[in-house]
């Protein structure tokens, strides 16, 4: 069964999220602070945490950051007002898979959180990717050089797989930035990409491998056969 772990401290907020997303096939655990939103993901397993930025015990990026550390499969939506924009571009850059400004729609709401949960559930086909020195498996989100293992975010991730499946074809900023920060987020920084491109170069030295296309994007050089 899958459980969703809620965060937000209005009262009467958390409990309409409760009602809304509750069905027979899914739990809704919910938290209005920090501390207990720590408690829980310690004892129990969630598939996805509904997050409010601003806590009464702290900042809800911090426990984004924890769990993009720990669990980096796990999906995280962040709940924020519409004038924390440099909240938002912080929770994407440090890998939060979606946003919902507040107020929002509670059927957009269900289709955001339907859609992360799809996007999190195992998957199969195609998802191991040998190519030159790099070893990638997405169904296990196992990355290794060498054989060495490296660690990436969620967003890291995304932006790889879209590269590695698209191996000698340049993708666009503006293609790129739909894929990976989805479901209709209203405004991103197109810093944010620049940022991830450059950490998973370093994290997997791939400086040779992803190259950047001026004046159009980026791509992943595909290995001569």
């Amino acid at each position: 069964m899958e459980q969703l772990l809620i965060v937000e401290d209005d009262k009467a907020l958390n409990q309409g999220l409760c009602r809304a997303l509750k069905s027979e096939n899914r739990q809704v655990v919910s938290c209005q602070n920090l501390k207990t939103a720590r408690e829980q993901l310690l004892c129990q397993t969630a598939s996805l945490v509904l997050l409010d930025i601003n806590l009464p015990d702290g900042n809800g990026l911090a426990l984004l950051q924890e769990i993009k550390t720990s669990s980096p499969g796990l999906p995280v939506i962040l709940l924020t007002a519409n004038d924390t924009d440099m909240d938002i571009v912080e929770g994407l850059e440090q890998g939060a898979d979606d946003y919902i400004t507040k107020p929002f729609s509670l059927s957009v709401l269900r289709a955001r959180v339907n859609t992360q949960l799809r996007k999190a559930r195992p998957q199969t086909k195609d998802s191991l990717i040998r190519t030159g020195r790099f070893l990638f498996d997405f169904g296990q989100m196992h990355f290794s050089v060498d054989g060495i293992p490296v660690e990436l975010s969620k967003t890291e991730q995304k932006l790889l797989r879209l590269l590695v499946e698209n191996q000698g074809t340049a993708l666009s900023r503006s293609h790129l930035i739909d894929r990976i920060w989805t479901d209709g987020a209203e405004y991103v920084d197109e810093n944010a990409l620049s940022v991830t491109v450059k950490r998973l170069r370093d994290k997997l030295d791939a400086h040779n491998y992803i190259k950047t296309v001026y004046g159009i994007g980026y791509l992943w050089v595909k290995e001569h056969e």
